[in-house]
């Protein structure tokens, strides 16, 4: 690819929604090192030789590598660069949470999901669940808790996506991006939970979200 291509590559714009959120609010939810990954494992560790940026997109850049296994020999790479994303699971007062459904083209149908979007520029992943939950459902939260954070698909893709617990929820006015359709759904969480072991649900991070959700109930802790 012309490096010229590379360096005319658009900026993207970091939002301004919830720029004034304090500081303190934002701290515990920063990791530098995501999950504590052991980054340089004595044996299950490739050597990158060379890589080329095959495709740069509105959301992802494609990367080829060509890396020298654990054993010496030689092999290729093909990675997805993803700056990350954030979603949230909104549960109010009457344990019921909210869903949006949307259509997914990777699916080819539409997917009800809780909200969700990616990180833009070096966005804190909260505020992006924080704009999201605004955009999407039309809420406001008081309390945030990270669930998780996982890699839904690192063998070809360095995307991760965090997972927040929002309560104390407060009506706000919804915001949807234009050429965004989606409706919204409220439903018990003993229900979503029935739906995720019955398949009814099938998005990844919803489904973590929900059991991650359900668990802490259990232990009391929500």
């Amino acid at each position: 690819m012309d490096q010229d291509q590379i360096k005319d590559k658009p900026q993207i714009r970091k939002p301004e929604v919830f720029a004034q959120v304090p500081e303190e609010a934002i701290a515990p939810f920063e990791h530098s090192e995501p999950l504590k990954l052991q980054r340089k494992h004595p044996i299950l560790h490739e050597e990158t030789l060379s890589s080329d940026l095959r495709f740069i997109g509105r959301v992802f850049t494609v990367e080829t590598f060509d890396v020298q296994l654990p054993d010496g020999r030689k092999s290729k790479r093909e990675i997805v660069h993803h700056p990350g994303g954030a979603c949230v699971l909104a549960l109010d007062e009457n344990q019921d949470l909210y869903l949006v459904k949307q259509y997914r083209v990777g699916a080819q149908a539409p997917l009800r999901e809780i909200p969700a979007g990616k990180l833009e520029g070096e966005e804190n992943p909260l505020l992006c669940a924080r704009r999201e939950l605004l955009e999407e459902v039309g809420l406001i939260a008081d309390s945030w808790q990270l669930l998780t954070q996982f890699y839904p698909s690192p063998g070809y893709t360095d995307e991760l996506i965090s997972v927040y617990l929002a309560t104390n929820l407060t009506k706000g006015k919804q915001q949807l991006d234009d050429g965004e359709f989606l409706t919204v759904e409220k439903i018990a969480l003993d229900t979503a939970i029935a739906e995720v072991e019955s398949g009814q649900i099938s998005d990844g991070k919803t489904i973590i979200a929900i059991l991650k959700t359900a668990y802490l109930r259990a232990k009391g802790e929500l």
